[in-house]
């Protein structure tokens, strides 16, 4: 096949890649409640269906950026989409086989189709090039937005007519087709040799976090002082240590690290990182608040009373948002700089939460805040990649930005698990909804005032 027909199918392979991993990373976020009730487990539980997802990410990403290089990328694509479909198998069939367990493995397992999206974006650096590739990628960063919004309302439509265990095996259905057109039409060679991953730096990071927002999640249900809860942290923080250990042990002996820590902590850079790390605890809590406003039946003081269908539609304002606010972010980073774009989009999203805060007895009020969430969002991590480029040399640019995008994923694992542990902590009703709503705009305040500071 030449390259002028090979064109069109391989673009449409890798909008197919980007466009369903974030479907079915997002099969989660309005289905909550719904399965908190099917399985009888509390809703810092079942929390667990988004958290284990993004914990996954966390780990995955970097790793697969290592691993999916050069020649490596379309077999590392192959494995990563297969893992992605046992786990959206599981999660079918949790329900009648497996049960809650088995559910969040599943959602463990799909974690790794968020790590995809930059081999499927080194796959058009690869093949396209000028405006061509400015044109693809281009593309494709929209469509991984917007198939996290298109998610959103399918897993709600889907769970109203065939149930949760239908919508994982609709979304199973789209892996596999996705699947074989990448092992139709995704290149077979490629230019670089494969780096080296340190697998155990990998592991230390996904168990690390894990314990940590174990411990958050269960603290308030079995006591911050029970010996599972003090336990659970000790054991992540011990983990997380022994990682940064074993990198700076590494990096001594001019061997690769999962990530540069040495390469973050340069002044330029570190307030970025913890910027990013901020927004994205802020992120998903902001998402997890509104699910739970829009399901709860209003029996404590908040709550909108509706259905799993409206819960997924409410999400679609912040992802077609997000998407308007990235095109407008670049724009006002080419007139004003990108140092002003990130803290003008913390104080945005910030804003979404005050009026969260302020007022949800509406669906509509539910919606405006998502709608200038999603336009925060889009300013703020539109605006990263141009902060962390022309800080670092060239060689360094993946590892910076990988370990950008894993300091993302903790925020938003962090954010999916502590809502609803704060939720609970503070009294679950709506008084703490408030509070947990100001708190966290507070932290989009703080963030906010870290990039100007940064200035």
């Amino acid at each position: 096949m030449d390259d002028a027909r090979r064109d069109g199918p391989l673009l449409a392979t890798l909008a197919a890649i980007t466009v369903v991993t974030a479907v079915v990373s997002s099969l989660g976020a309005p289905l909550v409640p719904s399965i908190a009730r099917t399985h009888h487990v509390s809703l810092a539980d079942a929390q667990w269906i988004l958290t284990a997802t993004l914990v996954t990410a966390a780990a995955a990403t970097p790793a697969l950026g290592r691993w999916g290089s050069g020649r490596l990328r379309r077999p590392v694509v192959l494995a990563s989409l297969g893992a992605v479909l046992v786990g959206t198998a599981l999660a079918a069939l949790a329900d009648p086989l497996f049960g809650f367990t088995g559910l969040v493995v599943g959602r463990a397992l799909q974690g790794i189709g968020l790590g995809v999206t930059p081999l499927a974006l080194a796959v058009a650096r690869d093949v396209w090039h000028g405006e061509r590739l400015v044109a693809r990628l281009s593309l494709l960063s929209v469509t991984t937005v917007a198939g996290a919004g298109l998610g959103y309302p399918l897993t709600g439509a889907l769970a109203g007519t065939v149930g949760v265990s239908g919508a994982y095996a609709v979304g199973g259905a789209l892996v596999a087709l996705t699947l074989l057109l990448a092992a139709r039409h995704l290149p077979r060679d490629a230019d670089g040799v494969p780096q080296p991953v340190d697998v155990p730096s990998a592991l230390l990071v996904g168990l690390g976090v894990t314990g940590l927002l174990l411990a958050v999640s269960q603290g308030e249900r079995r006591g911050w002082t029970s010996l599972a809860v003090t336990s659970g942290a000790l054991i992540g923080i011990a983990l997380l240590v022994a990682w940064v250990r074993r990198t700076v042990a590494l990096d001594r002996a001019g061997r690769q690290p999962l990530v540069d820590l040495r390469l973050a902590l340069r002044p330029r850079l570190r307030v970025v990182h913890l910027v990013t790390l901020a927004l994205g605890v802020a992120m998903y809590t902001l998402l997890t608040l509104v699910v739970l406003l829009v399901r709860a039946d209003g029996s404590r003081g908040w709550g909108l009373d509706l259905g799993v269908a409206v819960a997924g539609t409410v999400l679609v304002p912040y992802a077609l948002l997000s998407v308007s606010g990235s095109r407008l972010a670049i724009r006002a980073s080419r007139r004003f700089g990108p140092q002003v774009v990130l803290p003008v989009g913390g104080l945005v999203f910030g804003s979404s939460l005050l009026l969260l805060a302020l007022a949800h007895d509406q669906l509509w009020q539910a919606l405006l805040a998502m709608a200038l969430g999603g336009l925060g969002s889009g300013f703020s991590f539109a605006s990263l990649p141009a902060l962390i480029v022309p800080h670092v040399p060239v060689a360094e640019t993946g590892s910076a930005l990988s370990l950008n995008m894993l300091l993302r994923y903790v925020g938003f694992a962090t954010g999916s698990a502590a809502a609803v542990a704060l939720l609970d902590v503070l009294g679950g009703d709506g008084a703490a909804f408030t509070t947990t709503c100001l708190l966290t705009a507070a932290l989009c305040v703080v963030a906010g005032l870290g990039a100007v500071a940064r200035r």
